[in-house]
């Protein structure tokens, strides 16, 4: 019996860190050599870290890489154990994202990533070139800055694999896993048995069990073992890289570690049988045929055996398991709350302060907070030295003290303000105040009014004209203007305050202030621009108000803030105009479109690349029987019209943890014109040709033969088949 111990892992990189980066791969190799493991699985560009971007052009960047893998060669970290380290290799002049085989203090294969991420999130074209040259590999000479280092002058470089005496072992790369081709399959008909696979992948809800079955599918189609490992954790950006190590074995999962975490190793290791391997494969008939006539894949012979376990019938292999899935709601309680104390802790800021108004957004975000303090406190409880000195410097603690309570913690680090105007109802007031204090904030109360009463003032210097609400005679310009003003003046006493309340409560440096806007009311411009949605970091923004409110309802009960529950249960109300007996500010009214519809429009314009005339064509699908096509012209082009008159406000949209596949967040993951003809002329006379042929057809009624509305909104499938059905799946584009 073959037994081959390898291991895998999470690492929290931090882009352009070489000096933790560093510290983090040895402890991983370590920990690996501790546990018996020959094999050691890195992240994808583990040294540099994967978010790096433009500083990839750099030849800095290439030559600290070599620095730093000379600085791992130089000890016997490798003796014994193959180690896969990820980092960038320049050839000929063309940059590389490479994965690097290293045993016994040399370097044994360079394997360079051949399908490249470039959509979504992902620009990997722009810093680095695919390897155009299938199972070929040439001579790469070294650097001269290891070469010496290691007494070694020339490495294979390209598409081939390792031949052990006992096992054959060959990387993939993050995308690769995903593609249709994938490299994997044509390695197991050559006979490899192991695949390592170094990602950078990040988080968005409910995308971890695409991942895990592509996994898991690929290891039942051709057998073999698979070596999973992924950054964690944010390395400087929008994305949250969401671990999840695992190692699985014929379509069984026998390992897999946290999704989420405050550790910044995570080491993972099975035990595996890699007889148990090749009878799988011989088993089936198919794969036999195809291997015998497969071309061949280039190899390197190493002298080397893995598989050092003596025969030892009380020694078995890792047994499978159930695999872990968060709930979306537990995704979005932990991915956000992790991405916050990795941005606290690296910033140099003490803390976070959040206007806390009361409804479901900022609320939904100092849960999150909260969420983030009692996850500190859990990893001090669990014996993390690096989580209670962070935690210790940024709570300013002294005389050995350091944290035991989340909301004790959440008091030196989390300030909230009640920004309330002659608007504000008591109601949310109160809310605010109780969830502040279940949570454990410094609370603050303050009355904008004499603000904003000045700037009417000023104005009304200038003009001699005084604007008014709407409810008391005022134009749509007026109205807007002046909750505006609000909005605004919000904004600059919340930068006010995290300037200068470290100050004022003598613990220096500042604090971050975060937004609370969502993605829905982004993607309709439902926010003032320079309001309260401008912040320094934005946690929710990328996550849609349905799941926010489905939040809501699961931290009440399982981060014991039970006020949630009431703020969920209120509807939705920016409270900037006068409360009337016969008139209360309610968003979707505002809006003009509920949020479940907002959805709807999002997914179609991002996911399935719907213009106005599609997206028209696929509502009349989904809402046949419930609207005419005459009425969905109306709500389709009053979308258009918002979103296109709106969409300059992406370009200041505070960076957002990416969460959702359809963020209209306009740095990198949604590339679109920023100035618009809000009149659609052509599309709309297309849509409206369109409606005119129905009535024809058709008359106004509301007959259809289509599906019914439960089936329609079922979630079967992959969510991608049918755009009509798949609007309000929320599974759609993962």
């Amino acid at each position: 019996m073959r037994l081959l111990k390898v291991a895998t892992c999470n690492l929290n990189q931090w882009a352009m860190d070489f000096d933790s980066n560093l510290q983090h791969i040895k402890a991983s190799i370590q920990k690996a050599k501790a546990s018996g493991a020959t094999v050691r699985v890195g992240p994808e560009l583990e040294i540099t870290g994967y978010g790096c971007e433009d500083h990839f052009l750099e030849p800095d960047t290439i030559t600290h890489a070599w620095e730093c893998l000379k600085d791992i060669l130089a000890e016997d970290l490798t003796r014994g154990i193959l180690c896969n380290i990820g980092m960038p290799v320049e050839l000929s002049g063309v940059r590389y994202n490479c994965q690097v085989f290293c045993l016994n203090q040399k370097i044994l294969l360079i394997r360079p990533k051949i399908c490249l991420a470039n959509d979504g999130n992902y620009r990997e074209l722009r810093w680095f070139s695919a390897w155009k040259h299938r199972h070929q590999l040439v001579e790469y000479q070294l650097p001269s800055i290891i070469a010496d280092a290691v007494s070694q002058k020339i490495v294979p470089f390209g598409d081939g694999y390792l031949s052990f005496i006992d096992t054959n072992i060959a990387a993939e790369t993050c995308e690769e896993l995903f593609t249709p081709d994938a490299p994997h399959i044509g390695l197991a008909l050559s006979g490899v048995e192991v695949f390592t696979n170094g990602s950078g992948s990040h988080h968005q809800l409910r995308k971890l069990n695409t991942r895990l079955e592509l996994i898991q599918s690929g290891t039942y189609k051709s057998g073999g073992v698979y070596i999973y490992s992924n950054q964690q954790g944010c390395d400087g950006g929008r994305l949250y890289y969401d671990g999840c190590a695992c190692i699985a074995v014929n379509g069984d999962i026998v390992a897999q570690g946290s999704q989420f975490s405050l550790h910044d190793v995570e080491v993972v290791t099975a035990l595996v049988d890699l007889d148990a391997v090749l009878s799988y494969r011989g088993a089936i008939s198919s794969l036999r045929e195809q291997a015998a006539s497969a071309s061949s894949v280039p190899s390197i012979r190493v002298d080397f055996k893995l598989c050092n376990m003596k025969e030892n019938l009380r020694i078995f292999p890792s047994l499978p398991i159930k695999v872990r899935y968060h709930a979306p709601e537990e995704e979005i309680a932990l991915g956000p709350g992790c991405w916050l104390w990795d941005y606290l802790r690296r910033s140099g800021a003490s803390g976070y302060l959040l206007p806390l108004s009361g409804g479901a957004d900022s609320s939904s975000v100092a849960a999150i907070v909260g969420c983030m303090c009692q996850l500190v406190i859990n990893a001090i409880a669990e014996g993390d030295e690096v989580v209670k000195s962070d935690a210790i410097r940024i709570g300013q603690y002294t005389n050995g003290d350091f944290p035991t309570d989340s909301k004790e913690f959440a008091k030196h680090i989390f300030y909230t303000v009640f920004m309330g105007s002659e608007n504000s109802s008591e109601t949310t007031r109160e809310r605010a105040k109780k969830l502040s204090n279940e949570i454990g904030s410094w609370h603050l109360d303050v009355k904008i009014d004499t603000v904003v009463s000045s700037l009417i003032s000023l104005f009304c210097s200038l003009t001699g004209k005084t604007p008014q609400y709407k409810v008391d005679g005022g134009t749509n310009a007026e109205n807007l203007a002046l909750q505006n003003i609000q909005a605004r003046v919000r904004m600059v006493i919340a930068f006010l305050l995290a300037s200068l309340m470290p100050w004022v409560q003598t613990k220096g440096s500042f604090f971050l202030v975060l937004g609370s806007s969502n993605v829905d009311e982004g993607l309709r411009g439902y926010l003032t621009k320079y309001d309260c949605s401008s912040a320094d970091i934005n946690p929710i923004g990328s996550v849609s108000k349905q799941d926010l409110r489905r939040f809501l309802c699961w931290a009440a009960v399982n981060l014991g803030y039970p006020t949630l529950a009431d703020i969920e249960a209120a509807p939705p109300t920016a409270e900037l105009e006068p409360i009337r007996s016969n008139y209360s500010q309610l968003d979707e009214a505002d809006m003009g479109m509920t949020y479940e519809e907002l959805s709807m429009y999002g997914r179609l314009r991002k996911i399935f690349r719907c213009g106005p005339v599609s997206m028209f064509q696929h509502l009349c699908h989904r809402w046949c029987g419930r609207l005419t096509p005459a009425e969905v012209s109306v709500k389709v082009k009053d979308f258009f019209r918002y979103y296109s008159a709106n969409r300059h406000k992406m370009t200041t949209l505070t960076p957002s943890y990416h969460a959702e596949s359809y963020s209209p967040e306009d740095n990198r993951f949604d590339l679109r014109q920023f100035l618009y003809n809000t009149r659609w002329p052509w599309q709309f006379r297309k849509i409206d040709e369109l409606v005119r042929q129905d009535q024809v057809n058709n008359g106004i009624s509301l007959t259809c033969n289509g599906p019914t509305e439960t089936e329609i909104s079922s979630d079967h499938g992959s969510g991608m088949g049918v755009p009509a059905a798949n609007s309000a799946n929320q599974y759609s584009g993962i």
